[in-house]
C-alpha cells in the first residue's frame, strides 16, 4: 500500500472527491487546509467543502508551514489529506517565501512520516501560457512542485472528468528472502 499519494487534476476534475474517498477506511482523518480565507466568497467555498466532507475529519488551517503541520499531525495508522499544494504555492509567493526551499523541506518531511498522506494539487500546465510574469511564475512553481512531489510520492493519480488514472503505482512490499539457516531447517 502507498504511504504518500499525489492526486493531480484540473479545476473541478474530481481530484478532491477522489482524494477524500481514499480516507474512508481510516478512523483518524486530518485535513490540512492551505487556503487563506480572504473574502466572503472564499468563506462560502470553505464552508461548502467542510459540509461535503462530512463529520469525522479534524481540519487544521495551514497556509504556510506545511512541513511543520505534517510533522505535528503525523500518527502511525493515521490519514492526512493536504488540500491543496497549488494554493500553498500561491501563499508562499504572496508572502515572499522561498518556494524551492519550502518544497525541499516538504519532500524531506514526507520521507519521514509514519502515517498515510494524500496531497492534492492542480495540474496548471495544460493551458495557454499566462500573459503576465506573476502568473507565469506561479505556473512554473506549481509545475516544479508537482514534479518534485511525484518523485517523492509512492503513488501518483491524475483525475480527469472524475476518472482516476494511475501514473505511478506503489511498489508492493519486498518479500523477505529466507535465510540459509531456514532453508537448511526445512530440508531437515
Amino acid at each position: 500500500m502507498s504511504r504518500v499519494t499525489l492526486v493531480l487534476g484540473g479545476a473541478r476534475s474530481g481530484k478532491s472527491r477522489h482524494a477524500e474517498a481514499l480516507a474512508t477506511r481510516y478512523n483518524q482523518r486530518i485535513y490540512l487546509a492551505t487556503a487563506e480565507i480572504i473574502d466572503a466568497e472564499m468563506r462560502e467555498r470553505v464552508d461548502l467543502h467542510r459540509a461535503q466532507r462530512g463529520k469525522g475529519w479534524q481540519t487544521l488551517e495551514v497556509p504556510l508551514d506545511l512541513a511543520g503541520a505534517l510533522r505535528d499531525a503525523d500518527r502511525p495508522g493515521g490519514f492526512i489529506l493536504v488540500e491543496c499544494i497549488t494554493i500553498w504555492i500561491n501563499n508562499l509567493i504572496y508572502h515572499d517565501k522561498d518556494v524551492a526551499a519550502e518544497l525541499k523541506l516538504l519532500c524531506d518531511t514526507l520521507a519521514k512520516l509514519k502515517g498515510r498522506v494524500v496531497l492534492v494539487s492542480n495540474e496548471v500546465g495544460l493551458g495557454i501560457v499566462p500573459d503576465n510574469a506573476l502568473a507565469r511564475r506561479f505556473r512554473d512553481e506549481a509545475g516544479r512542485a508537482n514534479q518534485a512531489l511525484a518523485v517523492a510520492a509512492d503513488e501518483v493519480i491524475f483525475v480527469a472528468a472524475g476518472l482516476p488514472m494511475v501514473l505511478k503505482k506503489a511498489k508492493p512490499p519486498a518479500r523477505r528472502k529466507p535465510s540459509k539457516t531456514s532453508k537448511r531447517a526445512r530440508r531437515g
